[in-house]
């Protein structure tokens, strides 16, 4: 059993996830610096970061790795890193403070609603809306990371001057609208999994 457990918290999967809560502090170090060159590093280790998010689930079932403590930190890694970085990015008045709230808010609550529905013996997939939410987040927080303007060479034909942190605050507000969409879809479909889950119930 000890070992059994021991080989949970050693494996590759799990060493990339440790790996993602360990950036979030050197990229809150990095951009309370502020300035240019540390926020494009700070970019940097936040993309890579992220790009662990895909490799460790896949290692997972692709090594036949899936863990108790991988679904566990898995998730946490993501939400840890998201609200550190938005949180932060208020404190530095890159992002408005009612905005961040929402985002939370909704985490929270369906966070919520998933602990209900697991009680109840209920599975609510992951729906479209909350893959689109969630890739939008990745991108604007990128973004506000790098947050000063640059010129950007658009596909080798043009170049022009992008100001980091406004197209970071549009493609945020974009992932609020997908995040209000996906919870009242999954609103929906857990109390027509419960009704249904009851019907059956009482039918017996």
């Amino acid at each position: 059993m000890k070992a059994t457990l021991r080989a949970e918290f050693v494996n590759l999967p799990n060493i990339l996830t440790y790996i993602r809560i360990a950036a979030i502090p050197l990229v809150m170090v990095l951009i309370w610096r502020g300035e240019p060159k540390s926020c494009v590093l700070a970019a940097w280790v936040y993309s890579f970061a992220t790009i662990t998010d895909f490799f460790d689930g896949w290692l997972a079932r692709r090594m036949g790795l899936v863990t108790v403590l991988g679904k566990f930190l898995d998730p946490l890694a993501d939400k840890l890193m998201v609200m550190a970085m938005l949180v932060l990015m208020v404190a530095l008045n890159r992002v408005p403070g009612w905005l961040v709230v929402i985002i939370l808010a909704r985490e929270m609550t369906i966070n919520g609603l998933r602990a209900i529905a697991s009680s109840e013996g209920l599975v609510i997939p992951a729906g479209w809306f909350g893959k689109y939410k969630t890739a939008l987040q990745m991108i604007a927080i990128m973004c506000l990371l790098v947050h000063y303007e640059y010129t950007v060479w658009f596909f080798g034909l043009y170049e022009d001057r992008v100001d980091f942190n406004l197209v970071g605050l549009w493609v945020l507000g974009l992932s609020v609208v997908f995040s209000v969409l996906s919870a009242v879809l999954y609103f929906r479909d857990f109390f027509r999994a419960l009704d249904a889950q009851r019907r059956e119930d009482g039918a017996r």
